[in-house]
């Protein structure tokens, strides 16, 4: 199923800034959409209100304009609908858990955060424990990585709660440097924007999405790791240049906008211009890679049934590499989570709940 440069949930085509466009992602790097999307979108809506994690006025009024779905259903294309809907419904928590973290930041909610940070390195480690905990995050969040657990072996899982607890800590991190008002210098920042991210997450979920676990011996080989990363960084990276203007409304600290005027003295200007160029200096490396990655799948197919298996995982994984180039480009210009200018208070997204929770 392709779906046009313009959003899926809506028939009116999307204008992409020229200071924002990039054509080679419009020409080189096709857009699909999971076949399974309109019930996934269906779907995530429902498990939002069972979980209790929007608003039941935000959901109906935000929810689809959001595109949470619609950034998943791009990207992991060829998962079984179940494992589709577990990554889709996982997304839509982490874009509410980043919300709250933002908002215990913002309202100096510390010991709210504190308490959130231990619950959900608890409910990582024992996920069924946790499912009906009073706080909607922490319950939300158990009840995805609960469903994760079940697809591949436990070394996988093993593998999926280390990544997380870190990505756990550097959010605590994050929440320090925005209170004491602390800007990361430029390679510092970019380590940590790898674990808020979530790079090695959304890498890890590739493969329940090809059905196979892939050995460390093709995980950790530069031919797979780097058009990995490189994905990744491109999403990262082009997030910061897309949210540039939201994150200074609100007082961020954390985009390499930032720290580039910070530590290198660089205008606004020069510092849009400088991390454009690193975003498509992703997308040219990755074409490179991706041959790479593609030979070391065609590698690994040495004639067994094993080999065939795996080295179709490693090009399953590689092709929704590419995918992720697309789906997040256009993602950031149909979701409504970057439409500042429309909000009320450019600081404060529309979409989130204020009010402390889990208490």
């Amino acid at each position: 199923m392709h779906a046009f440069s313009h959003g899926s949930t809506s028939s009116t085509a999307v204008v992409v800034p020229p200071s924002l466009a990039l054509p080679v992602i419009e020409a080189e790097f096709p857009r699909q959409l999971h076949p399974y999307w309109p019930k996934v979108q269906k779907n995530t809506r429902q498990w939002l209100l069972e979980k209790r994690l929007m608003p039941a006025d935000k959901v109906r009024e935000y929810a689809d304009g959001l595109c949470y779905t619609d950034l998943m259903a791009g990207y992991y294309l060829g998962a079984p609908d179940e494992v589709m809907q577990a990554i889709a419904d996982y997304s839509a928590w982490f874009f509410v858990w980043d919300d709250r973290h933002d908002r215990d930041i913002v309202h100096g909610r510390a010991g709210d955060w504190r308490r959130l940070r231990h619950r959900l390195h608890a409910a990582l480690d024992a996920p069924r424990h946790h499912l009906h905990h009073p706080d909607p995050v922490v319950a939300g969040f158990a009840d995805c990585v609960l469903r994760f657990n079940g697809f591949l072996p436990h070394s996988w899982n093993q593998r999926f709660a280390r990544h997380f607890h870190a990505v756990i800590e550097a959010y605590d991190r994050e929440f320090r440097n925005r209170t004491e008002g602390y800007v990361p210098g430029v390679a510092e920042y970019l380590a940590l924007r790898r674990l808020t991210f979530a790079h090695w997450i959304w890498t890890d979920l590739l493969e329940p999405s090809a059905g196979c676990e892939l050995p460390d011996a093709v995980r950790k080989n530069p031919a797979y790791r780097r058009p990995a990363l490189l994905s990744q960084e491109f999403a990262a990276w082009y997030n910061d240049l897309c949210s540039l203007p939201k994150e200074i409304a609100g007082d961020e600290v954390h985009n390499l906008g930032i720290s580039l005027i910070t530590y290198e003295g660089l205008t606004l200007e020069e510092a849009v211009r400088e991390v454009r160029r690193r975003v498509e200096e992703c997308v040219t490396e990755f074409i490179d890679a991706e041959r790479d990655a593609l030979r070391l799948a065609d590698g690994l197919d040495d004639g067994t049934v094993h080999g065939k298996e795996l080295g179709g995982a490693v090009r399953a994984c590689v092709g929704n590499m590419r995918n992720w180039f697309s789906s997040v480009y256009w993602f950031h210009h149909e979701s409504g989570r970057y439409m500042v200018d429309s909000w009320d208070d450019r600081s404060t997204p529309p979409y989130v709940n204020n009010e402390a929770a889990g208490e």
